[in-house]
């Protein structure tokens, strides 16, 4: 079998979206991006880690607040070119303090309408 870091095909910034799902529930938490580093601490660690884009920089989840995401299996989709991380979270993901970053439905006209824990406003 081959490796991850033979097969993955980055985008032009050397990136792969990485969806974020909780093991226990299936849940989507969130989308976040990946470089080579990024995934390589997160393989090693079992910790997600990021690569910020508006900051560009590494991002451990959790860092400062302590929602951490422990890495319990890694998936590769079959175009190689996203990620799935299977997760179990130590609190809420979003930075909302919502469970999940997808606290949001959309109505057929558009309109969004919170449907999450509660706790975002808008």
């Amino acid at each position: 079998m081959k490796n991850l870091f033979d097969v993955l095909k980055l985008d032009k910034d050397g990136l792969v979206a990485a969806v974020v799902q909780d093991e226990g529930t299936g849940q989507v938490l969130m989308v976040g991006y990946m470089n080579r580093e990024s995934l390589k601490i997160t393989l090693e660690r079992k910790l997600a880690c990021f690569w910020s884009r508006s900051r560009q920089e590494l991002w451990l989840k959790g860092e400062t607040s302590g929602n951490t995401l422990e890495v319990r299996e890694l998936r590769v989709d079959c175009d190689q070119d996203a990620i799935l991380l299977r997760c179990r979270p130590a609190g809420p993901t979003c930075h909302t303090k919502e469970t999940s970053c997808f606290y949001r439905t959309v109505g057929a006209d558009g309109a969004l309408t919170l449907a999450g824990d509660g706790v975002a406003k808008e």
